[in-house]
């Protein structure tokens, strides 16, 4: 069985729409997927409906990956198989919606009296798909085609970082509460590509108290000794091993399809599926 259980599509920041997420999915030979956009669920029916329409053969697993910021670092939070209409998830999705736009006004209003860049809200906004998560890959993206960069990269390095003097920090909740509710909505929280955090070790430690059920060990950006020592600490933790592409966009560099590739075992499948049912038991 062919995994990859970290994409994103274009109601966050990826570039591919979910039904051709799941045409590319099933090019690559891929028997199941999750869909895992920033900060909401919007793409996991648009996917279904459209596989039932074309009778094809792809599971989901509906999944979502929750941005936090902790102690200077960007924390980010998956979770898998979550009761949508749980409240409590259903607020935290709100309240991460509403800090995405706070951010990007704000941002924008910098821009044009800092930097004399003028975008306007709409220009962000048509970048992501109708009611998606707008963030920075989009700002950077509206800067650049309004002349204010050269390219995205160079909008990141000018104005999308701490240093800048445009920049706003998003205000999130925090990954003990992505946790947390993930958890009370019946879902599996893992932590997403750990290597990004410097005190991934010490964090796990902290959110495994609050409910923390997995970790990302096999990742794009995870080498082999990072794969082990991942795997090794959520053995020490009792934690499930995960693992994706976080795929957003094909390479351009090399006009490759990248979802899928990096190596995921399958018995992951079957471990996220137990957990899936024995947490409706319990």
């Amino acid at each position: 069985m062919k995994i990859d259980l970290h994409i994103h599509t274009t109601y966050s920041d990826g570039m591919l729409s979910p039904e051709e997420i799941v045409d590319t999915a099933i090019g690559c030979n891929l028997d199941c997927i999750a869909l895992t956009d920033h900060d909401n669920v919007l793409s996991h029916k648009i996917a279904n409906d459209y596989i039932k329409s074309k009778n094809l053969k792809l599971e989901i697993i509906p999944g979502v990956e929750i941005n936090t910021i902790y102690k200077g670092y960007e924390v980010h939070i998956l979770g898998y198989f979550m009761d949508k209409t749980n409240q409590a998830f259903i607020d935290m999705l709100n309240t991460q919606q509403k800090a995405r736009i706070e951010q990007t006004h704000k941002i924008i209003d910098l821009l044009s009296k800092k930097q004399g860049i003028k975008i306007k809200f709409e220009d962000v906004q048509k970048l992501v798909a109708p009611m998606g998560s707008i963030g920075r890959p989009h700002i950077a993206r509206a800067i650049t085609s309004c002349g204010g960069s050269a390219n995205v990269m160079e909008a990141y390095a000018k104005f999308i970082n701490n240093k800048s003097d445009v920049y706003i920090e998003r205000k999130t909740v925090t990954p003990h509460d992505a946790v947390e509710i993930i958890s009370e909505a019946k879902g599996i929280p893992v932590f997403a590509h750990p290597i990004d955090v410097d005190i991934a070790d010490k964090l796990t430690q902290e959110l495994v108290n609050c409910g923390l059920r997995g970790i990302e060990a096999y990742h794009r950006k995870h080498s082999p000794a990072a794969v082990e020592h991942f795997s090794t600490l959520a053995e020490e933790y009792g934690l499930i091993v995960t693992g994706g592409s976080d795929f957003h966009a094909p390479s351009i560099n090399h006009g490759t399809i990248l979802m899928g590739k990096n190596f995921v075992p399958d018995w992951i499948y079957d471990k996220l599926i137990r957990e899936k049912k024995r947490i409706e038991l319990a």
